[in-house]
């Protein structure tokens, strides 16, 4: 899958969201996905109206949310608005969710306790299933009191749940609710390890274990160093820090190079990929991703 524009790092204006569904779908991807934030570093698009403008264009490609903080919202408001999508898209709705706290502002904002939003999420991760389906929920938590009598319209199927995060809690919340673990910024023998744990921790509640995926930042360039100026910007523009920070975990280079890379973390158990494109231009990476993406199943086809 590919990460959708929504943000705006180097301050070019609307991002370009519809024509990149469009381009992603022509491409053959398997998913789009939409970054979220309320406030942050970069101007940035609502995650999920973005989403139903790309399922407005689109017909076949999955549209999933890496990673919605679910904690900024109200849990019923949440679910009338995935159910709205998967309306507009049936069958193709990825719900990815996260604790975030990045930047603080944003739970200011939202008037929303920053010390609680882990403990709101698993509140959150209890009631969406049923307020998906359209069943009537009466919850009283410490933290959330939802009465919903049912919402209409409900979701065709429930969509896969993806669990963002690095940290313990996060991998403990993947076992718990997640049906995949989607990550970032780690290497694959960290995850490779974590994935151990987590499998047993979904073992001892008596679940299979969560899938493995990962969003990566790519800049394919045949010119390695101006693949890594791109990337630099763009980080800045986004993280306010500078490459090399991430750069051990950031592909940058030629298709090969960047395929390598990503073979690498199959290897670790990574099964699906959120491409991330680090780039002036990240609708035209689509094109040189889709090299990557050929390279990596000739591999895994001749492995």
């Amino acid at each position: 899958g590919v990460l959708l524009p929504t943000f705006d790092p180097l301050g070019l204006g609307t991002p370009p969201v519809v024509m990149a569904a469009r381009v992603a779908e022509e491409l053959g991807f398997d998913a789009a996905w939409a970054g979220d934030h309320l406030i942050g570093v970069a101007a940035v698009l609502d995650s999920l109206c973005s989403l139903a403008a790309a399922a407005a264009v689109t017909s076949r490609i999955q549209l999933g949310v890496s990673v919605i903080q679910a904690g900024l919202r109200n849990p019923a408001w949440l679910a009338k608005q995935l159910a709205t999508i998967d309306a507009l898209a049936p069958g193709r709705l990825r719900v990815g969710v996260g604790v975030g706290g990045e930047y603080p502002s944003e739970f200011d904002a939202a008037g929303v306790s920053l010390s609680d939003r882990g403990r709101r999420l698993d509140e959150i991760l209890e009631v969406l299933p049923a307020l998906l389906r359209g069943e009537p929920v009466a919850y009283d938590g410490p933290l959330l009191h939802v009465h919903v009598s049912g919402l209409r319209p409900a979701v065709s199927a429930l969509p896969s749940i993806s669990v963002g995060g690095r940290s313990d809690a996060a991998i403990q919340r993947a076992a718990r609710y997640g049906d995949q673990w989607l990550t970032m910024w780690h290497d694959p023998h960290t995850i490779d390890e974590r994935a151990h744990r987590m499998a047993a921790m979904a073992a001892e509640l008596g679940r299979s274990a969560p899938s493995i995926g990962l969003l990566i930042l790519v800049n394919v360039d045949d010119d390695v160093a101006r693949a890594r100026r791109d990337a630099d910007a763009m980080i800045a523009g986004q993280y306010r820090m500078p490459l090399r920070v991430v750069d051990r975990w950031t592909a940058c280079g030629p298709a090969e190079r960047v395929a390598a890379m990503l073979q690498e973390y199959r290897d670790a158990g990574v099964n699906e990929f959120v491409l991330m494109p680090a780039a002036r231009d990240p609708i035209g990476q689509y094109p040189r991703l889709v090299e990557v993406r050929e390279l990596v199943d000739s591999r895994a086809a001749k492995g």
